[in-house]
């Protein structure tokens, strides 16, 4: 609860600095064509000093306000807004039957559940973006419990209740790398191992085990630091966010819930 007040508040200020921002370059905007705008008093008439000076001076600030809320707005990127978007833009992908992808009311507000049960798909969002300056990966999500024959080791226990993906397409098909955020079944909090199927995808322990099973978890991941630190260098362009809930390998069941996903350039 604290985590998410903090959160909140902090996307308050952001906002609100981005409104002051907004209202002092349209000060500055009148401020300059009051300059521009010549009156005579006596004759209450307002002529141009030049025409041509006034629409080149309106066409520049008109262009430094659209880029410059373009790059205030480039602080976030929107990977998921279930409430508004739904499923628009995310593709399936099945590897063993199909896990189901809802988007449902849980809690008092939108968000998307998955329900796997001896199966195993994925959605995909391709976005690109670069780690180095949209870096920090925030999302939320709640499990109904792990999966007790999992186990982040083996092949027939590399299942998981929860799981969000940053995906790094390489040159060839064998290059491309992930970074795999899981709610982890046997592996501590922090801890990360190469996926049992392939080392060009590492598992990273977000959460562990069942004691926070039922509430929802706020996460926050510096993406530049993980792939460093799981890969030993820096990350090249990401190509997709992928979220997947599922049970194919031990045969169980599980339940997820998902709610938003943002990349930001700040905490």
């Amino acid at each position: 609860m604290i985590f998410q007040t903090f959160n909140a508040e902090t996307q308050r200020r952001r906002e609100n600095q981005t409104v002051q921002s907004y209202f002092r370059l349209t000060s500055r905007f009148f401020r300059l064509l009051k300059m521009i705008l010549c009156f005579d008093r006596k004759t209450s008439y307002v002529f141009l000093c030049t025409s041509a000076s006034l629409r080149l001076c309106v066409a520049i600030l008109f262009c430094f306000t659209f880029f410059y809320t373009q790059s205030a707005l480039a602080e976030e990127i929107p990977v998921a807004r279930f409430a508004t978007e739904g499923l628009k833009g995310w593709e399936s992908k099945s590897f063993k039957g199909t896990t189901e992808y809802t988007i449902v009311q849980e809690d008092g507000k939108t968000v998307l559940k998955a329900h796997a049960k001896a199966a195993a798909s994925g959605l995909t969002k391709k976005l690109t973006f670069k780690p180095a300056t949209h870096r920090y990966l925030k999302w939320n999500w709640k499990i109904s419990t792990t999966i007790s024959q999992g186990n982040e080791k083996t092949k027939q226990g590399d299942d998981y209740a929860a799981r969000v993906y940053v995906v790094f397409p390489g040159r060839f098909f064998w290059q491309m790398r992930a970074l795999n955020y899981i709610w982890a079944n046997k592996l501590p909090k922090g801890g990360f191992v190469p996926n049992a199927f392939t080392s060009n995808a590492m598992l990273i322990a977000v959460e562990s085990g069942p004691a926070k099973a039922g509430q929802w978890v706020s996460e926050e991941r510096d993406i530049l630091a993980d792939f460093r630190k799981v890969f030993g260098e820096d990350p090249p362009e990401a190509g997709a966010i992928a979220i997947m809930t599922d049970t194919d390998n031990t045969g169980a069941e599980a339940t997820a819930w998902y709610g938003d996903i943002t990349l930001s350039t700040n905490h």
